[in-house]
Parts: C-alpha cells; sequence; structure tokens
C-alpha cells in the first residue's frame, strides 16, 4: 500500500508539474502573441506617420517650389509692366498748372504703392531669399511691412544672440509666422500685436505672437470636418510638427490670443560646423 501510495502521490506531483507547464507555456504563447501584435500596431502607427509626413513635407516642398515660380513671374511680367506704366507717367509733359496734373500724381503714387507692394510679396514669396538673410531679419521686414500699413500697433523684441537655422527650418518657421500673422489679422479683431524672438542660452528657439483681440476655441477649430475651417490652424501645427517645434496656443474669448513656438536647436559649435 505504501508504494502504491507513493505512485500515486508521485503521479499527482508530475501531473501537476505538467499542467503548470502547460500553463506557462500557454501564457507564454499568449504573451508572445500580445508582444507581437502591439510591435506591429507600433510599427503601423510609425510607417502611418512617416507617410503622412513624407506627404506632407511632399506638398509643402511643392508649395515652395510655386511660390518661388509666382514671385519670379510676378518680377518678370507684372513688375516690369508696372515700372514701364511709372516711367511712362513720369515722362509726361504735362506741367503743374494743367488739370490733368493732379490726377496724374495720384495715379503714380497709387502706382508707387503699388510697385514697393508688390516688391515686398516678392521678398515674402522667395524661398532663397528667406534662407539667404536669415530668418529674424524675414519676419523684421514683415513685422516693419505691418508697421507702415497701419492696421494694429505692433510691439517687435528679438532676445539673444541670433543663432542661424538650415534652410529648411527657417523657411517652415518663416511660413508658421506668416500663417499666425495672416490669422491674427483676419480674425482676431486686434488693435495691438505683440512679436518676440528669443535665443536662450539653452539652445532653444522661441517665437511668440500674442494679440488683444477677440479669441477663439482653439480645440473647436482644430476638430473642425469643415473644409474651410480651422486650415491655417492645422497649417501651423503640421508645419511645426515637421521641424520638431512645440506648439503652446492659448486662447479666451474676448481676452486675445498667445501663441508660443519652441524649438531646440543645436549646440552652437554643431551649427557653425553646418553653416560652413
Amino acid at each position: 500500500m505504501d508504494n502504491q501510495g507513493q505512485e500515486i502521490y508521485f503521479i499527482i506531483i508530475i501531473g501537476g508539474l505538467l499542467a503548470l507547464l502547460l500553463v506557462g507555456f500557454i501564457v507564454t504563447i499568449l504573451f508572445t502573441y500580445q508582444r507581437r501584435q502591439h510591435q506591429q500596431e507600433q510599427e503601423l502607427t510609425r510607417l502611418k506617420d512617416l507617410y503622412e509626413q513624407e506627404a506632407l513635407r511632399s506638398q509643402l516642398e511643392i508649395q515652395e517650389e510655386t511660390f518661388k515660380m509666382l514671385s519670379q513671374e510676378l518680377h518678370d511680367n507684372i513688375g516690369q509692366s508696372l515700372s514701364v506704366v511709372k516711367l511712362s507717367l513720369a515722362i509726361l509733359p504735362v506741367d503743374k498748372q494743367h488739370e490733368a496734373w493732379e490726377p496724374i500724381q495720384n495715379a503714380r503714387d497709387i502706382l508707387n504703392k503699388a510697385v514697393l507692394d508688390l516688391a515686398g510679396l516678392n521678398k515674402s514669396l522667395h524661398t532663397d531669399r528667406i534662407a539667404q538673410i536669415g530668418l529674424v531679419e524675414a519676419i523684421s521686414f514683415e513685422v516693419e511691412s505691418l508697421r507702415k500699413s497701419r492696421l494694429v500697433d505692433v510691439a517687435f523684441a528679438v532676445n539673444g544672440y541670433e543663432q542661424l537655422l538650415d534652410e529648411q527650418k527657417s523657411v517652415m518657421l518663416f511660413r508658421i509666422f506668416q500663417e499666425m500673422l495672416n490669422n491674427t489679422l483676419k480674425h482676431s479683431q486686434a488693435s495691438r500685436i505683440e512679436i518676440s524672438l528669443s535665443f536662450t542660452e539653452d539652445n532653444q528657439f522661441i517665437l511668440l505672437l500674442a494679440d488683444n483681440g477677440v479669441g477663439f476655441d482653439i480645440d473647436a477649430k482644430r476638430n473642425s470636418v469643415s473644409s474651410s475651417s480651422g486650415v491655417g490652424l492645422k497649417s501651423i501645427f503640421n508645419r511645426a510638427k515637421l521641424v520638431g517645434a512645440d506648439i503652446d496656443m492659448h486662447s479666451e474669448i474676448g481676452k486675445g490670443t498667445t501663441t508660443t513656438i519652441k524649438m531646440m536647436l543645436p549646440p552652437e559649435s554643431e551649427s557653425d560646423n553646418h553653416d560652413r
């Protein structure tokens, strides 16, 4: 009986061990399956993000090429035509006593303004120029043009020592700034805009644009399914994502909007080597 009891006890132990091994095997299989499934989901998400980024990058590159071509066409065709008209008005044999003198002078003033506006537009559109003069100078030019328009009161400041950025980041950040400024002028009803560019000692670039306008619901705009609503806002966030910039946008109805864009810069030594 003792031997038989020991055999039964041994069989029970062996059976228990086999059961544990089977359970362990099943758990391992399930864990491995879930891990692989999670890895596949992560890979699919990564590939989707990569595809979206590449599609957006291609779209923006096409857009920049279109801007460049448009700038050249404006300069070569419309710009030249305006210059011819301006010259023709300047050499008209009309003295101050003639009744056509004042209308001609008014036409010349309007034409001069059109030529200057066209020149400013060309500079804003041309990608190569933005990269050549640098982000700070390009934004300063836009600010000065806005001041001359007298649409709003503008405060502008540059803090820290400017660190030159590579062409893609300069152009992207400039287009983001243009989109932000355009949205503000179109929708905010602001009387004052504050703009600042900062290059911090810890290699961080900060672009801030604040207005005292009517404000808006940021989430509603970003999540709108309308084909026209929030397009500019989405463009800002998409461009920022491409250059690795973070956006903090805060708006309150009746209290205006403040947008802060932050981007880490390479160490200055690396930037110098890149520029060389």
